[in-house]
C-alpha cells in the first residue's frame, strides 16, 4: 500500500515546465543580442538609420544595465527589469525593420543591388538579425517572460513544444529556454510556417505570422535581384 501511495504522489508532481525553477541562464540571450550588434554595425551605411551608431549604443547601454542587475540566471520578477527587456528587445527590433525596409525599398527603386555579393552579404545579415529578434520576442512573451516561467506563474502555455505533449521525451527537468525559443524562430523563418512547435495564443499567431511575412519578402526580393544580376 506504501508503495502505491509513493507512485501516486511521484505521478502527480507537475512537469518542470509548470513549477517553480532555478531559472534558465542568461548568456544565451545576451550572446543573441550581442550578435545582432553586431551585425548591424557591418551593414552599409545606406542600409542603416541616419546615425548608424545611435541604436547599438542604446541597446549595449541597455544590455549592460540588464546584465549587471540580473546577471547569471533568470529568475527574478522585476517590472521595470522587463521593461528594460521590452525596450532593448524593441530598439533592436527597430533597427533592424529600418534596415529590412530600407533594403527592400532600395531594390524596388533599383538604387540597392548592383552588385550580387554585397546583396546577398546584406540581405543574409538582415535576414539573420530577424531570426534573433524574434526569438527574443518569443522567449520573452511566452507564459510571461523567463522569470515568470521560472516561478510556474502562468501554466497555460503560448508555444505548445513537443516535450510539452510527451514527456517521456525529455529528461524530467526539461523546460523551454532561449535555445528552443531561437529553434522556433529560425524554422518559422525558412519554412514561412510552424514545424514541431504550435503557436497557442493569438498574439504567439501573429507574431509568427508577421515574422514569416518579413522573411518571406526578404529572402523573396534579394533572391530574385541577384539572380537578374548573375544573368
Amino acid at each position: 500500500m506504501s508503495g502505491g501511495a509513493g507512485m501516486s504522489g511521484e505521478e502527480r508532481v507537475p512537469p518542470a515546465w509548470r513549477r517553480a525553477t532555478g531559472g534558465e541562464a542568461r548568456w544565451p540571450a545576451t550572446v543573441a543580442v550581442v550578435v545582432a550588434i553586431a551585425l548591424q554595425l557591418t551593414l552599409p551605411g545606406h542600409l542603416s538609420p541616419p546615425v548608424p551608431w545611435l541604436l547599438p549604443a542604446l541597446e549595449t547601454a541597455l544590455l549592460v544595465g540588464i546584465v549587471a542587475v540580473n546577471p547569471t540566471r533568470l529568475n527574478r520578477r522585476s517590472p521595470r527589469l522587463r521593461l528594460a527587456n521590452f525596450l532593448l528587445i524593441g530598439v533592436v527590433s527597430v533597427a533592424n525593420g529600418w534596415s529590412a525596409a530600407a533594403l527592400v525599398v532600395g531594390m524596388v527603386r533599383g538604387t540597392v543591388g548592383t552588385s550580387a555579393t554585397p546583396l546577398l552579404v546584406s540581405g543574409a545579415s538582415i535576414w539573420a538579425t530577424n531570426v534573433l529578434v524574434f526569438a527574443l520576442w518569443f522567449w520573452e512573451l511566452d507564459r510571461g517572460g523567463p522569470a515568470a516561467r521560472a516561478h510556474g506563474v502562468h501554466e497555460v502555455p503560448d508555444f505548445l513544444f513537443p516535450q510539452m505533449v510527451s514527456p517521456t521525451l525529455a529528461p524530467d527537468d526539461w523546460e523551454p529556454e532561449f535555445v528552443d525559443y531561437l529553434y522556433v524562430s529560425f524554422t518559422n523563418a525558412t519554412a514561412f510556417s510552424p514545424t514541431d512547435t504550435m503557436p497557442l495564443s493569438h498574439w504567439a499567431k501573429m507574431i509568427m505570422l508577421v515574422q514569416s511575412g518579413v522573411s518571406l519578402v526578404t529572402v523573396a526580393l534579394v533572391i530574385a535581384r541577384a539572380v537578374n544580376i548573375f544573368r
